[in-house]
């Protein structure tokens, strides 16, 4: 499964995967006005468990600024690929479509919230 912020109500969503699909990921990130944060993260992974919790302080607090997404790499391996993830939790920022930066490893909410900015 697949989270993806509803761009109008805000809500996070589960998506299966395979409904998601990587056009629809590109299209997602091409057509938000706002920023949208990535967290490619996987389910066996201790760091993207522990970082949870805070990406989700975070998306709260940025609500406003940001959209925020979870992808699965275990589900979505194609598309983790394409985007070249080779650790987890990997965030990846995109602006009008477009990678903006990217950090891998665990951050904590307000260093997160700093690091989007």
């Amino acid at each position: 499964m697949v989270q993806v912020a509803c761009p109008g109500c805000l809500t996070a969503n589960r998506v299966p995967a395979e409904r998601l699909g990587e056009d629809q990921f590109d299209a997602f990130v091409a057509r938000t006005e706002l920023p949208v944060i990535a967290d490619f993260w996987a389910p066996w992974c201790g760091p993207c468990r522990a970082m949870a919790p805070h990406f989700e302080r975070a998306a709260a607090q940025l609500r406003q600024q940001a959209r925020f997404v979870k992808v699965n790499t275990e589900e979505a391996s194609n598309l983790a690929a394409r985007m070249g993830i080779r650790a987890i939790p990997t965030l990846v920022l995109f602006k009008g479509g477009a990678e903006v930066k990217r950090v891998s490893g665990a951050l904590d909410a307000a260093t997160l919230v700093q690091w989007a900015a």
